[in-house]
């Protein structure tokens, strides 16, 4: 039987064509105008997940 793909974390994730897992930076939404303007630079760029947790997200998404 083929595993179905978790729809919550196709969402939030994105497979580099180097296979490489990219995910958006938290607490972009609001309250930001209090942030350090390193902070909020750092905010803009998408962070590449660790890879113990690649490992996780191989399993939940089987087209990997």
């Amino acid at each position: 039987m083929k595993l179905k793909t978790k729809k919550a974390l196709k969402k939030r994730v994105k497979i580099t064509g180097s296979k490489k897992v990219v995910i958006r930076t938290g607490g972009q939404d609001h309250f930001n105008s209090r942030e350090t303007g390193k902070v909020k630079r750092n905010k803009r760029r998408d962070k590449t997940i660790s890879e113990v947790n690649v490992k996780n997200v191989k399993q939940l998404l089987p087209y990997l």
